[in-house]
């Protein structure tokens, strides 16, 4: 697999970053922050008409399926800049559960309206002691009636929940594990919208008697299975944007180091420096290796389950030292003022701690690339 951008695919990368840089610099990141919006439904909107949104759905349903190292690369732009828009809950999480577990007629109203903008769509799995673990709900799933079901629990850290229109959400069913989609508005459903550490839209999402149809439902009985594809694509895309900030982290403190003078000189001719700069390149190509091969190989081979995995916590592990690494070293290189909320470095700090905890940490990770390889 060549871990290089074709010409298209760098045609692409240098639109997105043009749109992000025009549209959504770093002080929007901290105007969102001041009035308590989590994102503009305008630029949004903008998105979906620049055809990311369907990045990964196929054509039949508005989309354009170029794959998924097509939004690796607009997902890496707007990484650079904390772009907070629910690219991948929407377009990856949400998109994948109905593209892989839908009904014809579920996908024919839910997918092309995500294309175009106009429906948010969140996954609500984790709950209070699941920690990492898929599996680990007590949210339950009950017959009430022909063909459906009422749903009961709570879910806790649900991504992009706070400005969702609907809800991929777990539960057991007495036949297996089950996938349901839940409009946000459904009676019995409360979402209490939340801000994580870095300012982005989260939600507590409590179920008490909430009534699908079996037409809701995702998957039918291999709902677990599901779920896993699911997250292993979100994972996916989320490294890719995890890439993208890390990324920029560095070549601020990069800049930084070029210009701060002390002693008459850049600090950055100090070799101590310049050591733990070369070591946060190597953290970061190491990563874009990671996240490169983990796109393709969701493109080359998709159905190829327990290889995509372990390549998905490979590029998780890999990705969640390595922005960790470079958002620590960082704010130390940038002295007394990286410690301060007005510069922009500590923005990526706070991104790097809620992207390390999202899908599963580097322990996690290693962990289950190990239990994967029969260890």
């Amino acid at each position: 697999m060549e871990l290089v951008l074709n010409e298209e695919q760098k045609f692409l990368r240098q639109a997105a970053k043009d749109f992000v840089n025009a549209r959504s610099p770093l002080s929007r990141v901290r105007k969102l922050r001041k009035t308590g919006a989590f994102w503009s439904r305008e630029i949004w909107k903008e998105m979906a008409e620049l055809g990311w949104l369907g990045l990964t759905i196929d054509e039949a349903h508005g989309g354009t399926a170029l794959g998924h190292r097509y939004l690796m690369v607009v997902l890496a732009e707007l990484g650079a800049k904390l772009v907070p828009e629910p690219i991948v809950s929407t377009a990856l999480l949400g998109a994948t559960a109905i593209q892989l577990g839908g009904s014809f007629e579920l996908k024919q109203e839910h997918l092309p309206a995500m294309v175009k903008g106009d429906r948010v769509v969140a996954l609500a799995h984790q709950e209070r002691y699941s920690r990492f673990s898929l599996s680990a709900i007590d949210a339950t799933a009950d017959p009430a009636g022909a063909r459906t079901w009422a749903l009961r629990g709570e879910k806790i850290h649900v991504q992009d929940g706070g400005i969702a229109d609907y809800f991929v959400v777990t539960a057991r069913a007495p036949d297996g594990f089950a996938l349901f989609l839940v409009p946000a508005r459904a009676k019995g459903m409360s979402v209490q919208p939340e801000a994580r550490l870095d300012g982005r839209s989260s939600a507590l999402v409590r179920l008490e008697g909430v009534v699908v149809t079996e037409e809701a439902r995702l998957g039918g009985d291999r709902g677990l299975r599901l779920l896993e594809r699911v997250i292993d694509v979100g994972t996916a895309g989320l490294v890719a944007e995890m890439l993208g900030s890390m990324t920029a982290a560095f070549g601020m403190t990069l800049e930084h180091l070029k210009t701060r003078m002390q002693f008459d000189v850049p600090i950055g001719s100090f070799q101590v420096l310049q050591h733990r700069a070369a070591r946060l390149f190597i953290e970061t190509e190491l990563a874009r290796s990671a996240v490169m091969h983990v796109n393709g190989m969701l493109d080359e081979d998709g159905d190829a389950g327990a290889a995509v995995s372990r390549a998905v916590s490979v590029a998780k592990a890999k990705c969640s030292d390595a922005f960790m690494r470079v958002a620590h070293e960082s704010v130390q290189m940038h002295g007394g003022i990286g410690m301060t909320d007005e510069h922009d470095i500590g923005l990526y700090l706070k991104r790097a701690r809620v992207c390390e905890m999202t899908f599963g940490d580097s322990a996690f990770h290693r962990d289950r690339f190990a239990r994967l390889g029969g260890f």
